[in-house]
């Protein structure tokens, strides 16, 4: 109901204004055209006017009994002139130029020929004076007639001394004759520019509506400073493509995330972006995770669609890098959870079979019992050569995942050149970037076609820096499963992220994660990282390495 009295209210002002808008200008219009139409019928009429005055005032005829009348003496009889040469001319040329009066004088403004008998003989009612003096006179006056537009001229005896005049006069009334059929132009004009003003309205506010899906500007004030608040007050990354693939929105946290500059207006195919972002937004490929400059990047895709009609995409981008890492450490806790919960129990069964000997009074049984116990671990673990690791936290941690790898079919073993002589200082990320090659390694195993599918970890320190490396029996780099650590495309661990995620753990020390071997005819890929930082001497102090 809210959006519907908006878009009443615009469509009711705006066609108010374009009507009123109009309505003023066709006003206007009217009446400086009305006001130069009547100049102009005036100007006409005037100049008509004089042409006549003007050609009576030049006939020889007229000329010479004006001269012969004003030459003698006294005023001419009425009678005399009511059947004159000038009052038959006279009435001749008004009834053919339609004119109001054609009137003749003397040089005493005395009237030698008038439209009506009654006032032959009388002075004429208008100043007659300046006409005699030699001037024409042009101009609207009111006589014995009415109200008209007159021309007086002098005439002329034959030496050029002015003897008398000539008035030509038109009626007020025959004069504007012209104007109603133009008014009533002008009036259907006007209808017509307003009819037009209304199929104009009509016509853009359907465009106008199109253009903007139907949204008021009333609406689109509040539509940009929503757009603002939520683009600008989220921590996700925000960028709108049209269906051309052109970008119109991107917020400052997308460019951010996607290393972009200046998106918008720009193609999406010209940013640089990965190709797996493209797919993202274009919907090529169904692909929830990306990593990119070391960050994991979960993409959402959707389009946008009004009343039927498809606006585009929307991408929205979130920073899930420390999500994805303190995930992959809650494995590791998990993991090493596990563990300890077996060891426990095993080592709770091997303390029950010990006390057993001794209550049995079989003390040597016991003691060897136990010495075996000793040398051997608390635990046995399925896992060849964990011997070979004096740190307790590898030995369980390893112990566990040996654990987990027995239960998918894959023999997890520790290679003989492993040689440890420090303290694991930094069980997290070792245990996150050891875990994450192990259960590739082993996804890689249990997707090869070698049999027995065997996975081989090797165990190094180098001063405070702890090298691990990993090797498997599976198809290799591009094999089933396995990836390398920059490709984000392929499906690595289920997320597409753990190499990738592993790196940065590793680069954030100062080491790194690296492909060593990308496998053969004897073995699968062999992948090697170095944690910087990561182990402690025994002879040195935990609290003085550097």
């Amino acid at each position: 109901m809210g959006t519907t009295r908006t878009r009443t209210r615009f469509a009711t002002r705006a066609l108010l204004l374009q009507l009123v808008t109009v309505a003023l200008v066709v006003a206007l219009c009217t009446g400086v055209y009305l006001l130069l139409a009547v100049q102009q019928l005036r100007a006409e009429a005037e100049s008509t006017a004089l042409g006549i005055a003007r050609t009576v005032a030049e006939d020889p005829q007229v000329r010479s009994e004006v001269s012969r009348i004003s030459a003698a003496d006294g005023v001419p009889a009425a009678v005399d002139l009511r059947d004159g040469m000038l009052q038959q001319l006279a009435a001749g040329v008004t009834a053919r130029t339609d004119a109001l009066f054609v009137v003749i004088t003397d040089d005493e403004g005395i009237r030698l020929a008038h439209p009506l008998p009654s006032r032959l003989g009388e002075e004429v009612s208008t100043p007659y004076r300046e006409v005699l003096a030699g001037q024409e006179v042009v101009d609207w006056q009111t006589g014995t007639l009415g109200e008209s537009a007159r021309a007086k001229v002098p005439v002329l005896d034959d030496a050029g001394t002015p003897v008398g005049e000539v008035s030509v006069g038109f009626e007020r009334s025959g004069v504007f004759d012209d104007l109603p059929p133009l008014l009533a132009t002008i009036g259907l004009t006007a209808v017509g520019a307003l009819s037009l003003a209304v199929l104009a309205f009509l016509l853009l506010r359907r465009r106008w509506e199109r253009m903007t899906l139907g949204v008021q500007p009333e609406e689109l004030v509040a539509l940009v400073q929503n757009q603002a608040a939520v683009l600008d007050g989220v921590d996700d990354g925000v960028i709108a493509v049209d269906p051309q693939g052109i970008v119109r929105v991107s917020n400052e946290r997308a460019e951010s995330l996607l290393g972009l500059r200046s998106p918008v207006g720009r193609a999406l195919t010209d940013l640089g972006l990965p190709s797996s972002v493209l797919d993202a937004v274009t919907g090529a490929r169904a692909l929830s995770g990306a990593v990119i400059d070391g960050r994991v990047l979960y993409l959402d895709s959707r389009a946008v669609l009004r009343e039927g009609r498809p606006l585009g995409d929307v991408l929205v981008v979130r920073d899930r890098t420390d999500v994805v890492a303190i995930a992959e450490r809650l494995e590791t806790v998990r993991s090493m959870s596990s563990a300890l919960r077996v060891q426990r129990h095993e080592f709770a069964n091997r303390m029950h079979v010990a006390a057993g000997l001794i209550d049995a009074d079989r003390i040597d049984e016991a003691r060897a019992f136990l010495g075996e116990l000793v040398e051997r671990g608390p635990v046995a673990y399925p896992v060849p050569g964990l011997v070979l690791l004096a740190d307790p936290f590898l030995q369980a941690f390893l112990g566990a995942k040996g654990v987990e790898a027995a239960e998918r079919g894959v023999e997890l073993r520790i290679a003989e050149e492993t040689q440890l002589f420090g303290t694991v200082t930094e069980p997290e990320d070792a245990a996150a970037v050891i875990g994450n090659l192990i259960d590739n390694a082993v996804t890689a195993a249990v997707g090869g076609e070698r049999v027995p599918r065997w996975v081989e970890v090797s165990v190094l320190d180098d001063g405070t820096e702890l090298v691990v490396t990993v090797a498997d029996s599976g198809a290799g780099v591009g094999g089933h499963g396995r990836s390398a650590p920059g490709d984000d495309e392929a499906a690595v661990h289920g997320h597409g992220i753990g190499l990738p995620l592993s790196r940065e753990i590793a680069r954030r020390s100062g080491g790194d994660l690296w492909i060593l071997d990308p496998g053969d005819d004897d073995h699968g890929a062999v992948f090697a990282a170095r944690l910087g930082g990561a182990v402690t001497r025994r002879d040195t102090d935990p609290q003085e390495t550097p």
